[in-house]
């Protein structure tokens, strides 16, 4: 389990000294596996880096797609299928929306992240998304959105053109036998036509580095982290969440090992499952050619981005905190300790609960 095994001897270690104060200690590899707490902050902070090369001189703004919970049991059974569709209903959406001259007339852009969890850790599949207040004609030149920055799209539009879509595909889906007709609950898609969608729309930040700060948040964060989890022990997991039927007031809450190892279970996406996509003027094959097209039409140019501390990494003097004097400059490279082989996490479920933490 790479997650239990993260930053142990398990997977092999480097020994290092401390530049400042010659220090000696030793560092434990980490798993870098996308769904552990530990190994997701330099991943978020290169992420961040990139995005805010990209940035537009022009409002943002933060769009989340929910999936009603009608669904979860298909989430559950068919990962691949049902967030492959959220990911196509949600562009559909914006594209559709944003080439209507009503709102834009434009081609748009998008940059979405999958999130499978509430705070409590069920399961409450959406999409966290970023979209530009405006986007390029036909002709090259940057169309402004119609609201003048203070709203994207009507709510209740993109609910009624999100929920039609996606339930469009997914009778696609169905007919294709990527989800077996067996496996659809009775009466699933009277129960998704009878509540709007009506997905969340956030006014845009004063300046756009806010909003990919702050979307940048969920680009590389997993269902809890460390610092959620306030005790571990008697075979019981505590930790803090949101109550948000009591306006997102913070408690606490207490699960069985085996319940709270489930719930996480539940949030690990599929094998090779891309969880962060870009579309239109923002997607990877075309944004090198429209993002320049746009700045050029806005008279704007590329925003200088600093470099990420650690951006230029050596190996050789990698960066380590160092617990006698509190430096975190670089560490000399003494020695690379191999692995080293063991048996199971642990026979006991709590202490399987514990490296799993």
């Amino acid at each position: 389990m790479a997650l239990g095994a993260c930053r142990t001897a398990a997977l092999g270690a480097h020994k290092v000294a401390c530049t400042e104060c010659g220090q000696v200690q030793i560092a434990y590899n980490s798993c870098r596996n996308r769904n552990c707490p530990n190994c997701q902050a330099r991943q978020r902070q290169q992420w961040v880096q990139a995005r805010a090369g990209e940035l537009l001189p022009v409002p943002y703004f933060h769009l989340v797609f929910t999936l009603p919970d009608a669904l979860n049991s298909l989430c559950l059974h068919y990962p691949k299928v049902m967030y492959r569709l959220l990911f196509e209903a949600s562009w559909y959406t914006v594209r559709k929306l944003g080439k209507d001259p009503r709102w834009v007339g434009a081609q748009l852009g998008m940059v979405a992240i999958l999130h499978t969890w509430g705070s409590n850790l069920s399961l409450h599949p959406h999409l966290h998304c970023m979209v530009p207040a405006g986007g390029l004609d036909g002709d090259g030149q940057w169309k402004h959105s119609k609201s003048k920055g203070k709203y994207l799209f009507n709510r209740e539009v993109m609910g009624t053109v999100f929920r039609a879509r996606y339930a469009k595909l997914l009778r696609k889906a169905i007919n294709a036998g990527q989800i077996p007709q067996t496996e659809v609950p009775a009466g699933l898609f009277r129960r998704l036509f009878a509540k709007p969608w009506v997905p969340y729309a956030e006014r845009p930040f004063k300046k756009a580095r806010q909003v990919v700060n702050y979307i940048g948040r969920y680009s590389h964060s997993i269902a809890v982290g460390n610092h959620r989890i306030k005790n571990v022990e008697g075979g019981k997991v505590t930790f803090s969440y949101k109550n948000y039927r009591k306006k997102g007031k913070k408690e606490d809450m207490q699960l069985s090992q085996w319940e709270f190892l489930r719930r996480f279970a539940m949030h690990i996406v599929p094998h090779r499952f891309v969880r962060i996509r870009h579309y239109g003027i923002l997607s990877n094959r075309s944004k090198g050619e429209a993002l320049l097209a746009a700045r050029l039409a806005l008279g704007a140019e590329a925003p200088p981005v600093a470099e990420p501390p650690g951006a230029a990494f050596n190996p050789l003097l990698p960066r380590h905190y160092c617990s006698c004097c509190g430096s975190t400059t670089t560490h000399l490279l003494l020695e690379v300790l191999p692995p080293v082989r063991a048996g199971p996490l642990a026979e006991a479920p709590g202490e399987l609960c514990k490296a799993a933490l």
